[in-house]
């Protein structure tokens, strides 16, 4: 499990509301943090919130007419609502969007470069950055001259984290990584980001439905319905709380809360 290296927060969240079209209220006084080095997990359903929340942070929203309309979003301690997704890239904030989006018909080497031009890198840099993402993603240096759309989706979603690797984060926000890939490739890219978070102190935010692979990688977990937080713990008692086990996907139980009738009303933080 990560640990957290130091005491104050990387990333914080007081308060944030999100509306949509001016008149959509999506996210609803959220209020998380990130420590420097640590891992965390932001858990929960589809269309909970958990994709608004990251465009919050990494300045995309404005693209689908969403705006912070109240609350604090600080990057470390600094105001940044205010700024554009590039000048957020370039303070260290990097996402990766849901869908392993790639460019399909370059190779991974030529993606990987690509992406080291957000940051501007020297050529030097660009191969030193290279050679660690192929340190971490060995299948990716195996596949390097291959046409990326031919990759599987384990492969591409590797090379999506690789990407967001190259602009050099401090911190590094996962869109749903474990989407449509088998349980044991979700373990292993998962114990690569826990690995790199290990060696590097890179501070991870993970957006995930899976909520027990997730617990099992992060130190802390949150936990949003409907737009809003509804339980914030440790990871080791989350893992060990029945509804997270029952309700959320990769459960030992294995149910699906979509199937379950009147869900809502069994869960123990709304009764």
């Amino acid at each position: 499990m990560s640990t957290d290296t130091a005491a104050g927060p990387i990333l914080s969240l007081n308060n944030i509301e999100v509306i949509y079209d001016r008149v959509a209220l999506a996210i609803k006084g959220v209020s998380i943090d990130v420590p420097q080095g640590g891992m965390v997990a932001l858990l929960g359903a589809n269309g909970a919130g958990k994709s608004t929340t990251l465009k919050a942070i990494s300045g995309l929203l404005k693209p689908e007419r969403g705006e912070v309309t109240r609350g604090d979003l600080r990057f470390p301690g600094r105001d940044i609502d205010a700024l554009m997704p590039q000048q957020r890239v370039q303070l260290g904030i990097v996402q990766v969007l849901e869908g392993r989006r790639v460019f399909e018909h370059l190779t991974p080497d030529e993606n990987l470069l690509a992406a080291s031009a957000v940051a501007k890198s020297s050529r030097a840099e660009m191969t030193r950055m290279r050679d660690r993402v192929y340190g971490y993603f060995p299948r990716l240096h195996e596949r390097r001259t291959a046409q990326s759309g031919f990759l599987s989706g384990g492969e591409q979603q590797m090379l999506a984290i690789g990407r967001a690797l190259m602009t050099n984060p401090k911190l590094l926000m996962l869109d749903e990584p474990s989407l449509g890939l088998a349980p044991f490739l979700v373990a292993e890219i998962f114990d690569i980001v826990q690995k790199i978070n290990r060696q590097e102190g890179l501070s991870v935010l993970l957006v995930e439905q899976n909520a027990l692979a997730a617990l099992e990688v992060v130190s802390h977990g949150y936990l949003m319905e409907n737009g809003r937080i509804v339980m914030h713990d440790s990871a080791a008692a989350m893992k060990q709380n029945p509804d997270i086990r029952e309700f959320y996907p990769g459960g030992s139980e294995g149910k699906n809360f979509h199937e379950i009738k009147h869900y809502s009303r069994r869960k123990r933080w709304l009764s």
